[in-house]
């Protein structure tokens, strides 16, 4: 027998509500583009109405920030996190260019490539985009600074060096939407290059480093093989 008795309305607390919504916006920032960040697109998204998008965000453009925001802030710290306990300075940055340079992060390169683009005429956006670039220094500085420390790298000016990595590693991500499959790997190593000879790391130190776990690979089931199991890594 049938109950009739309705089925009671689960609500979310405001800041849950808004969490949702910024994840849905910045999932489709990444895969469609900031363009298609709308009011009613992400209701869409959510099968909820325009109106309570619009609650949370009464402007598109505030949305279109805030998913700008979320997707490079979440960017970063799988790239080069705060916390930094699990290796050496040498092991993030290996793994930090190591990621940096992978197909799953194309849809973050075209992300930043349309986001510098639109900031020309939304200037919530553009600060934004200061704001992210500066985490980014900040972030790459604090590494090598770190590295410095424990004296695996040399450099007189950590954010001099910092930056010039990010600009060379800016350049090669402009060329996310073109083929790269004959580039030289000369080139797909510039970076690399760039930071073993600024941080006075002998060649190919960075490509022999320790390797650090993915932080965005898929945790094993319960289910998985023995020989997963014990630590051997999966195949790519």
């Amino acid at each position: 027998m049938s109950s009739n008795v309705p089925r009671k309305r689960v609500r979310k607390s405001p800041e849950a509500r808004r969490a949702e919504i910024v994840e849905a916006a910045a999932g489709v920032a990444l895969t469609e583009g900031l363009e298609c960040v709308t009011l009613r697109r992400i209701a869409e998204e959510l099968d909820v109405r325009p109106g309570l998008i619009s609650h949370y965000f009464p402007s598109a453009e505030d949305l279109v920030a805030e998913a700008f925001s979320t997707a490079a802030t979440g960017e970063l710290d799988a790239l080069l996190p705060a916390n930094r306990s699990d290796g050496t300075p040498t092991q993030y940055l290996a793994r930090y260019f190591a990621l940096s340079a992978g197909e799953a992060y194309d849809d973050i390169s075209r992300l930043w490539i349309n986001a510098r683009h639109l900031s020309r005429y939304r200037p919530l956006l553009r600060d934004r985009v200061a704001e992210q670039e500066l985490a980014s220094d900040d972030r790459l500085e604090a590494l090598i600074r770190d590295g410095v420390g424990t004296g695996e790298f040399r450099t007189d000016d950590p954010r001099a060096t910092a930056i010039q990595i990010l600009v060379v590693l800016d350049g090669l991500g402009a060329h996310a939407n073109t083929d790269r499959s004959n580039r030289p790997d000369v080139v797909t190593r510039m970076a690399v290059t760039t930071a073993e000879r600024e941080l006075g790391l002998p060649s190919g130190a960075l490509d022999s480093a320790p390797a650090l776990p993915d932080p965005t690979a898929t945790a094993p089931s319960d289910d998985a093989s023995p020989a997963a199991a014990d630590g051997t890594p999966a195949p790519h």
